[in-house]
C-alpha cells in the first residue's frame, strides 16, 4: 500500500494537471465566448479522443512490455520493444491525423451538431488533428518513464505543459482575438513544447536508450500488434461508446450540449484517482508479473481496491455536494448550470464501481490480457452504457443520462471482478519463456 501510494501520487497530480487543460480552456472559452462555444469544444474534444485513442490503446501495452522487459532486466530486449512502439505510433499518429483532418465534418454532422456550433466545432478539431503528433508524443513519453519506474520526472514535463496553457490562452483567445481557435494553438504549442523538452531530457537525464526509429524485425511487430491491436480497439469501442453517448445529448439541443459539456470537465475529475490507479497498478503488476512474484500481484491487487473505494466515495461526497457551485465557474446561463448539477448529482456516486473497473483490469492488462479487456470494455460501452443512456432518457428526459451511464458502471463491475477471479490470465506469457 505505501509503495502504491508514493508511486501513484505523481500520477495523479500528472492526470490532475493533464485534466486542468480543458478545464482551463472550458474556463477561458465559456466565460469569454458564451456557452455555444462551450458545447463546441465539448463536441470536439470528444472526436479528438477518439482519432487519439487507437494509438493510445496500444501505447498502453507500452506500460505492459516494457515494464516486464524492465523486471525480467532485459536491456536489449527493451532498446527492440522501445524501437517498434516509437516507429509503429509514430506512423499511426501522423496517418489518423491526416484522414481525421478531412474526414472531421462529415464526423461532426454525424454526430448531430447543432448549426450553431458547427464552425466553431470544426475550426477548434482540425486544428487540434493537425497537431496530433505532439499532442501523442507528450503523452508517449510520460508512459514510458512510467513504465521504468520513473513516475515523478513526467510530472514536471506536465507542469511545464500546463504553465504555457494558462498563460497562452487567455493570450490567444482575447489579446490576439484568435476566439476558439486561440484554445487549440494553445493547447498544442504547450503541450508540443513539453513534448521537445521532455524527449531531450529523458535521453540526456535519464538515460532512456531512444533512438533514430528504423523498421523493427518481424518478431517485435507481431509483439506489438498481438498486444496493441486489441489495445487499440479497446480504447476505440471506448472511444466510440463516449461518441455515440454525445449523440444522445446533441438530441436534446444546446443548452444540453453545454452542460454535459462542462459537467464532463468536472466528471473527469471524479475518474482521475481510478486512471491514476488503473496507470500505476499496471506498471507495479508488470514489473512482478516479467519477475514472477504472483503472490505480490495479488497484493497489489488488494490494495488497489481498498485505495480507489476509500478515495473515490470522499470524492464522490465533495462533487455531489457542491455540484451547483462547481457549474457556475464555467457558465452563468441558469439552464445549463441546471442540468450540469443534476447531471453530476446523479452520477457522482456509481464512480467506485469504475474505480473497480480500472484497477482489476490494470492487473490483468499488466498480464497481456489485452484482448479480454477489449472484450470487457465493449460489453461496458455498447451493450450496457449506451442502450442504457439511451433508454432512460428516452423515459426521463435529459437526466436519465446520467442513470444510464451510473447503472452501466455497477453491471460492468460485475463482469470485472468475474474475469479476475476465475479468468485465466495468470497463464498468459508475453515472451514465451516458459516451456
Amino acid at each position: 500500500m505505501k509503495k502504491m501510494i508514493f508511486f501513484s501520487w505523481p500520477i495523479f497530480f500528472g492526470n490532475l494537471l493533464q485534466s486542468s487543460y480543458q478545464i482551463i480552456d472550458s474556463l477561458w472559452v465559456g466565460n469569454l465566448l458564451g456557452a455555444e462555444a462551450l458545447g463546441a469544444i465539448a463536441i470536439s474534444s470528444t472526436v479528438i479522443f477518439t482519432v487519439l485513442s487507437f494509438i493510445i490503446g496500444i501505447n498502453g501495452a507500452t506500460l505492459t512490455v516494457l515494464s516486464q522487459r524492465k523486471g525480467q532486466k532485459d536491456e536489449e530486449g527493451l532498446k527492440a520493444s522501445l524501437n517498434t512502439f516509437v516507429f509503429v505510433l509514430g506512423s499511426l499518429a501522423i496517418i489518423m491525423g491526416i484522414v481525421g483532418f478531412f474526414l472531421a465534418p462529415y464526423i461532426l454532422r454525424f454526430m448531430g451538431t447543432p448549426d450553431t456550433i458547427m464552425p466553431m466545432a470544426l475550426s477548434y478539431l482540425q486544428i487540434n488533428l493537425i497537431g496530433i503528433v505532439l499532442l501523442f508524443g507528450y503523452n508517449f513519453i510520460g508512459t514510458v518513464l512510467r513504465a521504468l519506474g520513473d513516475s515523478k520526472t513526467p510530472l514536471r514535463f506536465i507542469m511545464m505543459a500546463v504553465a504555457l496553457n494558462a498563460v497562452l490562452d487567455p493570450l490567444f483567445i482575447y489579446v490576439l482575438d484568435l476566439g476558439i481557435n486561440g484554445a487549440a494553438y494553445a493547447t498544442i504549442v504547450s503541450q508540443g513544447s513539453a513534448f521537445i523538452f521532455g524527449l531531450l531530457y529523458s535521453i540526456l537525464k535519464r538515460g532512456v536508450p531512444f533512438s533514430i526509429p528504423f523498421l523493427p524485425p518481424l518478431e517485435e511487430f507481431k509483439r506489438v500488434f498481438k498486444l496493441g491491436l486489441p489495445s487499440g480497439l479497446s480504447m476505440m469501442a471506448i472511444s466510440a461508446g463516449v461518441l455515440a453517448i454525445m449523440t444522445v445529448v446533441t438530441a436534446f439541443g444546446d443548452t444540453v450540449v453545454a452542460g454535459y459539456g462542462a459537467a464532463q470537465r468536472i466528471d473527469s475529475l471524479i475518474m482521475l484517482p481510478a486512471l491514476t490507479l488503473g496507470s500505476a497498478i499496471n506498471s507495479m503488476a508488470g514489473q512482478n508479473i516479467g519477475a514472477r512474484k504472483w503472490e505480490r500481484v495479488g497484493d497489489i491487487a488488494k490494495s488497489g481496491m481498498i485505495l480507489i473505494l476509500v478515495v473515490t466515495i470522499t470524492i464522490s461526497l465533495f462533487v455531489f455536494l457542491s455540484a451547483e457551485y462547481l457549474m457556475r465557474m464555467f457558465v452563468d446561463d441558469q439552464a445549463t448550470i441546471e442540468f450540469g448539477t443534476v447531471y453530476l448529482q446523479w452520477v457522482a456516486f456509481f464512480y467506485p464501481f469504475l474505480g473497480i473497473n480500472f484497477v482489476l483490469n490494470g492487473i490483468v492488462r499488466a498480464a497481456g490480457a489485452m484482448f479480454q479487456v477489449l472484450v470487457l470494455n465493449i460489453l461496458s460501452f455498447w451493450i450496457l452504457r449506451f442502450p442504457l443512456a439511451w433508454f432512460f432518457s428516452s423515459w426521463l428526459g435529459a437526466e436519465g443520462i446520467a442513470l444510464g451511464i451510473g447503472v452501466s458502471f455497477i453491471i460492468s463491475s460485475l463482469f470485472a471482478v468475474g474475469y479476475y477471479r476465475f479468468g485465466k490470465w495468470r497463464k498468459i506469457d508475453l515472451f514465451e519463456q516458459r516451456s
